[in-house]
């Protein structure tokens, strides 16, 4: 029987040390089950039901109402994962989940995922962890030179450019929303010493695309900045003549604007805003040019995809999410500045005790972000790089790539359906005709289909709503995705139709 709670007494040292939890055989004995476990539930995902049958609260009755005094062994604990965990599990990785965009994930990714939560660095300066900070900075430049971003964004190149690596991609836009107010605001306290931050801050404001994630919209509110969604085009691109416009008028009534958020594949419908208008723009009026590519980064690993950031050159910071199509687990959000001096203008505090010989030299990557402490995040990114490849990784991404294709064909043999954007990357935007439904009630009709496919539980999707027409996205490119399943998808897909369109009286 394992010793859960055991005093050790060191005869040389004279040290006494509680450990707690578990001794070292008893941890090699319980990981060796869990990775077992870990490789089993991959192997099985897809024979699970993608989203759970469980409604708010269902835990309550799982677990007891408060922690236990005594220590539990490791058994008791590991024959609970399957009732407690598993039973309101939406499964990511399932074959069967098409919702939000597919989750990264692989057994490189998961084996630095368990090498960082061993060595348990908190990497907030270069003293704290070296290997931490220099490890993200050399892979921050790798990243930068596979997706062919402008040399500017390298740590050795000519500027004072750089990555580092955020939680999420709301955070990253957070970070520059609250560098670029940190960057047009000074100026102004020069002009008019009199004025306080405040005065400044309620000037200012900022832009984005009515189709941009959430996050950004949220990024403002936390900002305390005012943030303009702007109309996009029939396309769901953020044009050039929207932008100037609304800059014009803003202008006009004694405003500052600083600050334009542009997306390279939005999440409702992976449209892309129009670099090569807004940015000659940003340039001319000094307005700070963060580019969101979340989702749509990772295809710049692939040459022949790089046409959709067509423009990127004159962007002040960059991002996109490695944990959404490199096979990389969450949280792995990869941030570029042009300039990092903005950032840490913006974030750095020097306390005596964050002070350290080395300062000034090396990167002090607390000032990059917000929260202080950061995990040794780099190593699965590493890991990923070197036993996937860049190779490899890009056949990962055209693999997603041509299974949307797939979807997007299948989905063209039924005329009861209308594809509504291009199918670029890897994502279908599909719904119902209007004409088939009745014009005033497509949006309700085609609610209906969803969330009939939605509680028939075999797949998991999610809709979406872009210019007023209420759709379905299907997200594709999952560790576990493929055409089959996709085959399987549409073939329930048509059938629930089927039903849908007899029980209302809509024929074609």
């Amino acid at each position: 029987m394992s010793n859960f709670k055991k005093r050790k007494h060191d005869s040389k040292t004279g040290e006494t040390r509680l450990r707690l939890g578990m001794q070292h055989d008893d941890f090699r004995n319980a990981a060796h089950t869990l990775v077992d476990r870990i490789i089993d539930y991959h192997k099985t995902v897809s024979e699970r039901q993608t989203f759970p049958n469980v409604k708010p609260g269902f835990m309550r009755s799982l677990v007891p109402d408060q922690a236990p005094e005594d220590a539990e062994n490791w058994p008791e604990v590991f024959s609970e994962i399957e009732e407690v965990v598993m039973k309101g599990l939406t499964h990511w990785f399932s074959s069967g989940f098409f919702g939000f965009y597919a989750t990264a994930g692989s057994y490189p990714s998961m084996l630095g995922e368990l090498l960082t939560s061993a060595i348990g660095s908190i990497g907030f300066s270069w003293l704290s962890s070296p290997s931490s900070t220099e490890l993200e900075t050399v892979m921050l430049d790798w990243l930068a030179k596979a997706l062919d971003l402008p040399k500017f964004y390298l740590h050795n190149g000519t500027g004072p450019g750089g990555g580092v690596i955020q939680g999420t991609a709301s955070e990253s836009t957070l970070v520059t929303l609250l560098s670029a107010r940190d960057k047009a605001i000074r100026p102004q306290l020069s002009i008019d010493p009199n004025q306080c931050r405040h005065d400044i801050n309620k000037r200012l404001v900022a832009y984005t695309s009515n189709v941009s994630n959430s996050s950004v919209e949220k990024a403002g509110k936390i900002a305390f900045v005012d943030l303009k969604l702007l109309e996009s085009d029939e396309m769901g691109s953020l044009r050039g003549k929207t932008l100037l416009d609304a800059i014009k008028e803003d202008k006009k009534n004694g405003r500052i604007p600083f600050y334009v958020c542009a997306t390279l594949g939005t999440t409702a419908c992976c449209s892309f805003d129009n670099l090569e208008e807004i940015e000659p723009i940003c340039e001319k009026e000094g307005i700070w040019l963060h580019i969101d590519a979340a989702y749509a980064g990772s295809a710049l690993l692939c040459p022949e995809f790089r046409f959709i950031a067509k423009g990127l050159e004159c962007s002040t910071s960059f991002n996109f999410n490695p944990h959404k199509g490199m096979m990389v687990n969450l949280d792995c959000s990869a941030l570029w500045f042009k300039d990092s001096s903005h950032v840490i203008n913006a974030m750095n505090v020097n306390p005596i005790y964050l002070r350290h010989e080395e300062m000034g030299r090396a990167i002090d990557y607390m000032h990059w972000q917000i929260p202080l402490g950061r995990r040794f995040r780099t190593i699965k990114l590493w890991f990923v790089l070197r036993m996937v490849g860049l190779d490899g990784l890009r056949n990962h991404v055209r693999r997603g790539i041509a299974e949307a294709k797939h979807l997007e064909e299948l989905v063209k043999t039924d005329e009861r359906y209308e594809i509504l954007f291009p199918v670029v990357l890897g994502l279908v935007c599909f719904r119902l005709k209007p004409e088939l439904l009745g014009n005033k009630i497509a949006n309700d009709e085609n609610e209906k289909l969803y969330e009939a496919i939605h509680h028939d539980r075999r797949f998991f999707i999610t809709p979406a709503s872009v210019g007023g027409k209420y759709l379905i996205r299907i997200s594709t490119g999952s560790l576990n995705c493929s055409t089959a399943k996709l085959d399987e998808f549409w073939k329930v897909t048509r059938e629930i139709t089927d039903k849908l369109l007899t029980k209302n009286k809509f024929t074609i």
